[in-house]
């Protein structure tokens, strides 16, 4: 069987599993695999594929999608090898350097790597985002079918969001985008991220409301909602809540989504519609 091939029967399988729910932004894990130099987390336990799935399963869901921590820098062994077991059930994103090629972002689209993750949360220093090579980085990703997702805090989002935005790749944020809890929606990165959410081009997780610095997501998620409507928002846990552990539960995050986003059916259109539009299509 070709790769081709093999790509087309994951689909069929993905596309044929009705979707209840796909939680946008887990991880799997192991404590003794290596970690990369540059690091501002690092795991407690080891999390396996199939204790996830077990989670998604106790709680009606029928999908997930892993996402590459930054403490395992390139190293997306662990990712896909769950994809591999679970290719109807789950994606994942993926951490690459940005010499990666066409032919290597196709074979991680086969794989069942649905975006490119740049995890510059507390990162020192940033690439040249508006740099030739680096925007052609940004067309190969664009170009292979996969999006490109954004985690940095809002201070810098401002400047680095729009030179993303140019290259025309999809965009997902990752945690509301981060707003400096003392600036909360005026926030010059927040405003950005409206920006590009109200243009059909950026989509929103609703995730770790626990790394906002003590700020009430609700407003964020109101100003997002009348910005770009509930189309361009997604769920997620962030489970097991690296660094933020104590007091977690999985029924927990699901609450914080009924509670943030009251009427139904948008909460239908992030839960399910959204999802498997961006991930599994």
């Amino acid at each position: 069987m070709t790769a081709e091939t093999r790509n087309e029967t994951t689909q069929r399988k993905a596309k044929s599993l009705p979707v209840t729910g796909v939680d946008c932004h887990a991880h799997v894990m192991l404590v003794d695999a290596p970690l990369a130099a540059e690091r501002h987390s690092a795991p407690q336990r080891d999390i396996h594929a199939e204790e996830y799935i077990a989670l998604l399963d106790r709680h009606g869901l029928s999908h997930g999608v892993l996402t590459q921590p930054s403490f395992y820098g390139t190293d997306n062994s662990l990712i896909l090898a769950a994809l591999a077991k679970y290719p109807e059930r789950l994606r994942g994103t993926a951490i690459v350097s940005p010499e990666t090629g066409t032919e290597e972002l196709s074979r991680l689209r086969e794989a069942g790597i649905a975006g490119i993750r740049f995890n510059w949360f507390k990162k020192k220093s940033l690439p040249d985002v508006g740099a030739a090579d680096f925007q052609a980085f940004l067309g190969r990703i664009r170009d292979a079918g996969l999006h490109a997702e954004l985690y940095l805090e809002g201070a810098r989002m401002a400047g680095i969001l729009p030179l993303f935005a140019q290259s025309g790749v999809r965009l997902v944020i990752d945690h509301f985008g981060s707003p400096e809890p003392e600036q909360g929606v005026e926030c010059a990165g927040f405003q950005q991220v409206l920006k590009y959410a109200g243009f059909g081009q950026a989509f929103v997780k609703l995730s770790a409301p626990y790394r906002l610095g003590g700020r009430d997501p609700q407003p964020y998620v109101d100003a997002l909602m009348a910005t770009g409507g509930p189309g361009q928002l997604l769920w997620a846990s962030d489970w097991p809540w690296v660094s933020h552990e104590e007091g977690m539960s999985y029924q927990k995050c699901i609450d914080d989504l009924s509670r943030w986003v009251a009427d139904e059916i948008a909460r239908t259109i992030i839960l399910c519609v959204n999802p498997k539009n961006v991930f599994f299509l």
